[in-house]
């Protein structure tokens, strides 16, 4: 399972099943899901095997998955993750979600902080690497602020709603 891990103004806990509304209300949310592979969900029961696929790849050692809140007991404001864990070759994959209300506040840069610096130093990785929508401005200026560089482009390799999207590769090496 994940950790806690603690900045100065956050907890990211281990996700759980009590998390399932407050992903459903980020993950329902048209504008927050606008660069995401899939568009904003309707149903509050596809959301909750999202997170039940997610809490059984923590349970695989596949993946790490925090719900980032401002205090240890409150609600989820957003959720990072470590995902596609290969401890063979010492890299993982970073994700981020927020809610829009919680836009605009650094939260996502403290908590990827906290992430990045548990991936390197706590399980020894070399490599980190996020895939984000082109034209997700604020996913890049993320990024860039942790230290990511860009990659390359992975060329229509989203197919959403009828559309191939290309995906930008930002990476970080230990």
């Amino acid at each position: 399972m994940a950790p806690f891990l603690m900045t100065p103004r956050l907890t990211l806990r281990p996700l759980a099943e009590r998390d399932v509304d407050a992903v459903f209300a980020m993950m329902s949310d048209e504008e927050t899901m606008r660069f995401w592979d899939w568009p904003a969900f309707k149903d509050r029961e596809t959301v909750a095997e999202i997170v039940d696929a997610q809490l059984d790849d923590m349970q695989t050692g596949n993946a790490l998955y925090w719900a980032v809140a401002l205090d240890p007991e409150g609600e989820a404001i957003g959720s990072c993750d470590l995902s596609d864990i290969d401890r063979h070759h010492a890299r993982a994959e970073i994700g981020f979600l927020f809610n829009r209300a919680y836009w605009g506040n650094g939260y996502a840069r403290e908590a990827m902080d906290a992430v990045t610096a548990f991936g390197f130093e706590s399980l020894n990785l070399k490599r980190l690497w996020a895939r984000f929508h082109a034209g997700n401005t604020a996913s890049q200026r993320l990024l860039e602020r942790l230290g990511f560089s860009r990659e390359g482009t992975l060329r229509g390799h989203i197919v959403r709603e009828g559309v191939r999207r290309d995906c930008d590769i930002y990476g970080r090496m230990r």
